[in-house]
């Protein structure tokens, strides 16, 4: 049987990175914004900035890890027109989204993006050296800091000018957040991948601050997840679980967390990820694969995309720390899920976004647009390489 890695490679270099280095938009730079369900290609679509800080980071990693130097043209392609025309240079931060030809489409300012705008920047720095890159992650840094944060935690929307308004973009099941378990963890995650980059004490200083909040604020020790939407004082506004945010946390802050060299806060940190991974398992692993999430109650049993990615990651690191040998089965089992039902078999093809219990993309949704990238399942399989965890599948 082959192992993990080696089905990751293979994943990797012949799905994932083919598919993606097709839509590169060689008349007006970046990368293109929409593939509908069909494989058709909307070459006027929006330009996401989270689609494209995604597609940055993804093909900066890749170009790390597989030393090929057509892949590292794709991070430069991307990074050349996400430097053009994502930034605000009168006030500053990247916007939501432009127009195809570059033009700002949506201004909003949130959080949420820019943290995925240092991770990307991050990498890209790590990959060249482009000093530009990595200035402009600490910009955004700095201005997260100093204009997305209260003294309790870290804030989510604002117009195009830093006011405040309201979070339409990350709230979602009736309710209207003030604070997400979604952004802290995402704008942790960019603060890792800057860190990662510069060693800068100021975003070590940073890290350990949202740890607290996730520690003392977001997981919930009673409940052995994560809660989700809040109100401004990190009240949870709703009785809602996402046993894919769960399971990405339950790796990547453990990622973040081991980059700050210090082994009693780390030693809090993955004591809390191991008994969200156990949970995870105990609630959300079913027939090989992982439910979205929990309301009031009630599964979601729709099987997505990038919580099926997450979750091998999630049950593979859970497994390199205890052992036990059901997180391995868990891994393989849902990788073996993934080729099945997720993988895109059609010609031309990648991951489909989501399939329903019987393992049909009954919803049709499109294969690529702003939020679905080759940012969680080439994670996976870069992740995956890197570890040699010794899986078989």
């Amino acid at each position: 049987m082959p192992s993990i890695k080696q089905a990751a490679e293979t994943m990797l270099n012949n799905v994932i990175l083919p598919f993606w280095m097709k839509l590169k938009d060689e008349e007006h730079g970046g990368y293109y914004g929409l593939v509908d369900f069909d494989l058709q290609v909307d070459k006027t679509a929006e330009k996401g900035c989270i689609l494209n800080s995604r597609i940055l980071w993804f093909f900066s990693e890749a170009a790390i890890l597989t030393g090929r130097a057509d892949v590292a043209a794709c991070a430069r392609h991307a990074y050349e027109w996400f430097e053009a025309h994502c930034f605000d240079q009168e006030h500053g931060g990247v916007y939501w989204s432009c127009d195809y030809l570059g033009r700002p489409l949506d201004t909003t300012k949130h959080t949420y993006n820019q943290g995925f705008a240092i991770y990307a920047l991050s990498a890209y720095y790590r990959l060249t050296g482009e000093l530009r890159a990595l200035t402009r992650a600490l910009e955004i840094f700095r201005l997260i800091e100093n204009r997305c944060t209260d003294a309790e935690g870290y804030l989510e929307a604002f117009t195009v000018d830093w006011q405040p308004e309201s979070n339409e973009k990350l709230s979602e099941n009736g309710v209207m957040a003030e604070k997400t378990m979604n952004t802290l963890l995402h704008v942790f995650e960019g603060y890792a991948g800057l860190y990662q980059a510069s060693r800068d004490p100021s975003v070590g200083q940073a890290m350990r601050r949202i740890l607290e909040i996730y520690a003392d604020k977001i997981y919930s020790p009673e409940l052995h997840r994560q809660l989700v939407f809040f109100d401004k004082h990190y009240h949870s506004i709703i009785d809602l679980y996402s046993y894919g945010h769960d399971i990405e946390s339950s790796w990547l802050i453990d990622w973040g967390c081991a980059l700050l060299g210090d082994a009693a806060l780390s030693a809090k940190i993955t004591a809390i990820n191991s008994d969200l991974a156990r949970s995870v398992y105990a609630h959300a692993y079913r027939d090989h694969s992982l439910l979205n999430e929990c309301e009031r109650g009630v599964d979601n049993t729709t099987r997505v995309w990038w919580v099926q990615a997450e979750a091998v990651l999630g049950f593979v690191n859970e497994y390199q720390k205890s052992g036990d040998p059901k997180y391995r089965d868990a891994a393989a089992g849902i990788w073996h899920y993934i080729t099945e039902k997720i993988l895109d078999k059609r010609p031309g093809g990648e991951w489909f976004w989501s399939v329903d219990a019987n393992g049909v993309p009954a919803s049709r949704q499109p294969i690529v647009e702003p939020w679905k990238c080759p940012y969680h399942n080439g994670r996976m399989c870069m992740e995956l390489i890197r570890r040699d965890p010794h899986v078989e599948v």
